[in-house]
C-alpha cells in the first residue's frame, strides 16, 4: 500500500477566509471596547438624563341604550391634530437666535423670557398655519400652552380638534408638511338625540382620577370624564371601564423619547334602560304644551302597570348633556341652565315636591271603601255656597272649604269624575278613615324615595301615625283628603301609586335599568340583569279597586268627566285629574295641574302621569298631553304586532 503524501502546498483560499474572520473579530472587539470603555461615560450620562413616566389611558365609555338597543349616549371617533414639542427643539433654538438682540448680554431672567417667547412663537405659528391649511382657523392660548409645557410637555398638545372627513383626507395627503404633527384618534362621548332623556342620562364632568382597584399613581393622565348625575353618574364605574397604562421614556428636558403600552384599556359596560326610544321622544314632544310651548314646566312618566318598568320619563324644560363636556359661559349658566324659574337642570319627574291635589282622592276613596264607611251608591248632598252661586262647599268646624262642583246629589262615581271636594272630605272625616289613609299611604310608600335616581330624587311628605297625636285637627284631615296640606309627591311616586291601583294592589319598585352588558363580547362576561322587584302589596279587596276603576273610566268617557280630553277612540282609559294650590306666605301664588291614569281599564298595561306647573287645570292642560301619549302607546303596540308578524312569516 502506498502511503498518503502530506499536503505541503499552502491553501490560499483558507488563508483568506481566516484573515476575514480575524478582521471581523477585531472589529467586534474594537466596537465593544468603544462602547464599554471609551463611550461608557457618555451612555451613563444619557441614562441619568432619561426617566420612565407612566401614563393613564382612559377606556372607551360604555353606551347607554334603550330596551331595543337604540343609543341615547354613545361614542364616535374624533380626529385631532396633536403637536409633539420634542420634535421642535431646533426650531425653538432658531427662533431664539432670531429674537435675541445681536451682541446683547442678557440676564438669566431675560434669557428665560426670550426662550419662552421663542417656544410660543413657533407653536403659535404652526397652529395658525395648520389652521389655515385645514380651513379651521385656530389660535393657541398662551396660558394653555405655558401650563402644558410646564406640566406635561412629554405629551402632545392638541391644536385642532374634531376634524371632518375632508380635513382628515387633506392632512393624510401631506403628513410631514409641518414638524411634530400627528393625527390622533380619540373616542368622543356624544348624545345623538340632543336633549332627549337628558335628565335620565345625566351629565359628565372632566375627571382624570383613578377608580377603585386601579393604579393610583400616574405621572401623566390623558383626558377622561366622570358621570355626575343620572345614569352617567349612577353607573359611572361600570361605564368608564378599566384604564390602561403606557410607559414613556423622557429625556432630561421632559420630552418624549419612546413609549410602550403596558396594559391596554378595557371598554366600559353598556347600560340597557327600560325606556323605549320612540315613546320617550313622543312623550317629550307631547309635554311641550300649546299653552306654554318651549317654556312648559312639567313632567310625564309612563310605567308598565304589571312590573313597574319605566317606559318613558320626561322633564321640561330639558338641557343638552353635551354642553357639560365643554366650557359653559357664565351668561349661559346664569340665564339658562341655572334659571330660577325654568330650572332645566331639575328633574321634575323625581326631584321636586308637589301637592297632588285631587288625584289623591283615589287613595281617600279606597280607604273609605276599605273601612266600609262609603257606599258607592249612596247619595251625598253637597251644600250650596251662598257666596258663590252655583257652587258647593262643606264646613269643617268653623272653616268653609270651597268646592269646584255645583251643589247637589253625588254618589261615588259622580263625585270622582266631577272631582267633588266636599264628598271626599265628608267621608275622610268618618271614624277610622284617616288612619286607613295613612296606612295605605305607607303601603304606597309615599314620603319615601324609590332609589331610582340617587341624588336626584325627593322623598316627598306624607303623615304617619305619630302625626295624628301632634296637634292634628279636622282641618288637616280635610286638606289631606283632597291632596293639600301635609302631603307632597313626585310624578314618579304618583305613577307607582296609580300602577298599584290598576294592577290589583302590587306596589313595584320602579325599574329603569334592564341590564348591564359588556361592550365587547370577547371578554366573555355575562350580562348583569336587574330583576323586577315587588316592594309591597296593598292587601285591599278587589271589588273596591274595581269600583275605583269604573269611576276613573267614567272620568274620561262620560259627560261631565274632568278627564274627557284624554279620551282615545278604541282605548278604555281610567283617569283622575287634579289641580293643587301653591301657597306662599298665606297667599295662593300658583297651582300645579295633574292627570293620573292607566289603560286599558279591563286589562291594565300602562300608567301615564302628567304634571304641569302653572297650568289651567288638570283636565284642560294635562289630559290632552296624556291623550298624545296614549296615541303613541297604541302606535307602539301596532308596530310591535307588525314586527312579530313579520318575524313569524320569516320563520
Amino acid at each position: 500500500m502506498t502511503p498518503l503524501n502530506p499536503i505541503k502546498q499552502p491553501d490560499t483560499q483558507l488563508r483568506v477566509l481566516a484573515l476575514l474572520f480575524g478582521a471581523g473579530f477585531a472589529v467586534l472587539l474594537a466596537g465593544l471596547w468603544y462602547v464599554q470603555v471609551f463611550s461608557s461615560k457618555k451612555f451613563a450620562d444619557s441614562l441619568e438624563d432619561q426617566a420612565v413616566r407612566s401614563v393613564r389611558m382612559p377606556a372607551v365609555r360604555g353606551k347607554i341604550v334603550d330596551r331595543n338597543g337604540q343609543p341615547f349616549a354613545e361614542n364616535r371617533p374624533t380626529y385631532n391634530v396633536e403637536l409633539y414639542l420634542a420634535e421642535l427643539g431646533k426650531h425653538f433654538h432658531a427662533e431664539y437666535v432670531r429674537l435675541r438682540p445681536a451682541g446683547a448680554r442678557l440676564t438669566r431672567a431675560e434669557r428665560e423670557q426670550l426662550e419662552w417667547a421663542a417656544r410660543y412663537n413657533v407653536v403659535s405659528n404652526i397652529t395658525a398655519q395648520v389652521g389655515d391649511w385645514l380651513q379651521q382657523p385656530q389660535v393657541i392660548d398662551q396660558r394653555k400652552f405655558q401650563r402644558h409645557y410646564n406640566e406635561v410637555r412629554a405629551l402632545p398638545i392638541s391644536i385642532l380638534q374634531n376634524l371632518n372627513a375632508v380635513q382628515v383626507a387633506r392632512f393624510a395627503e401631506r403628513p410631514g408638511v409641518f414638524p411634530g404633527l400627528d393625527l390622533e384618534i380619540q373616542p368622543l362621548r356624544v348624545y345623538p338625540h340632543g336633549s332627549l332623556a337628558a335628565h335620565v342620562l345625566g351629565s359628565l364632568t372632566r375627571d382624570d382620577s383613578s377608580q377603585e382597584e386601579e393604579d393610583a399613581f400616574y405621572h401623566y393622565r390623558l383626558p377622561d370624564w366622570k358621570g355626575q348625575t343620572g345614569m352617567e353618574g349612577v353607573f359611572d364605574g361600570q361605564l368608564r371601564g378599566t384604564a390602561g397604562t403606557r410607559s414613556m421614556t423622557v429625556n432630561r428636558l421632559g420630552y418624549r423619547q419612546q413609549e410602550t403600552v403596558l396594559r391596554a384599556p378595557e371598554p366600559g359596560d353598556n347600560v340597557v334602560l327600560t325606556l323605549d326610544f320612540k315613546l320617550q321622544r313622543a312623550v317629550e314632544a307631547a309635554l311641550v304644551t300649546s299653552m306654554f310651548g318651549a317654556q312648559t314646566r312639567g313632567a310625564a312618566v309612563v310605567l308598565d302597570a304589571q312590573n313597574g318598568d319605566v317606559l318613558a320619563m320626561a322633564s321640561a324644560p330639558a338641557f343638552e348633556p353635551a354642553e357639560f363636556m365643554g366650557r359653559i359661559s357664565t351668561e349661559r349658566w346664569t340665564n339658562v341652565l341655572n334659571h330660577p324659574v325654568q330650572k332645566p337642570m331639575l328633574n321634575r319627574a323625581t326631584q321636586e315636591n308637589y301637592h297632588p291635589g285631587s288625584i289623591l282622592k283615589m287613595l281617600t276613596g279606597l280607604a273609605a271603601l276599605e273601612m266600609e264607611k262609603l257606599d258607592p251608591k249612596e247619595i251625598f248632598n253637597v251644600e250650596p255656597d251662598l257666596e258663590r252661586p252655583g257652587k258647593g262647599c262643606i264646613h269643617v268646624g268653623n272653616r268653609k272649604v270651597k268646592d269646584t262642583v255645583a251643589a247637589g246629589p253625588y254618589n261615588f262615581k259622580k263625585a270622582l269624575m266631577h272631582s267633588s271636594n266636599s264628598y271626599f272630605i265628608h267621608h275622610a272625616l268618618k271614624p277610622g278613615v284617616l288612619q286607613k289613609m295613612i296606612m295605605l299611604g305607607g303601603k304606597f310608600h309615599l314620603g319615601e324615595r324609590t332609589g331610582i335616581l340617587p341624588r336626584q330624587e325627593t322623598a316627598g311628605e306624607f303623615p304617619d301615625q305619630t302625626d295624628l297625636v301632634r296637634r292634628w285637627q279636622p282641618g288637616d284631615t280635610a286638606n289631606l283628603a283632597i291632596g293639600q296640606g301635609q302631603v307632597s309627591v313626585s310624578p314618579l311616586q304618583v305613577a307607582v301609586m296609580t300602577a298599584a291601583i290598576a294592577n290589583g294592589g302590587k306596589v313595584f319598585w320602579p325599574r329603569l335599568v334592564l341590564r348591564l352588558e359588556p361592550s365587547d363580547p370577547q371578554f366573555g362576561e355575562k350580562p348583569s340583569e336587574f330583576p323586577v322587584r315587588l316592594r309591597d302589596e296593598l292587601g285591599v279587596k278587589p271589588e273596591h279597586l274595581r269600583i275605583i276603576h269604573e269611576a276613573m273610566l267614567a272620568d274620561t268617557q262620560e259627560t261631565g268627566g274632568t278627564g274627557l280630553e284624554a279620551a282615545v277612540p278604541g282605548l278604555k282609559i281610567g283617569g283622575k285629574t287634579g289641580t293643587a294650590e301653591v301657597e306662599r306666605g298665606g297667599h295662593i301664588v300658583d297651582k300645579t295641574t295633574w292627570f293620573s291614569s292607566f289603560a286599558p281599564v279591563d286589562a291594565p298595561k300602562w300608567v301615564v302621569v302628567v304634571m304641569v306647573e302653572s297650568g289651567a287645570s288638570g283636565g284642560k292642560t294635562c289630559a290632552p298631553i296624556a291623550k298624545k301619549i296614549y296615541e303613541a302607546l297604541k302606535q307602539r303596540e301596532r308596530d310591535g304586532g307588525q314586527k312579530n308578524a313579520t318575524l313569524a312569516r320569516l320563520n
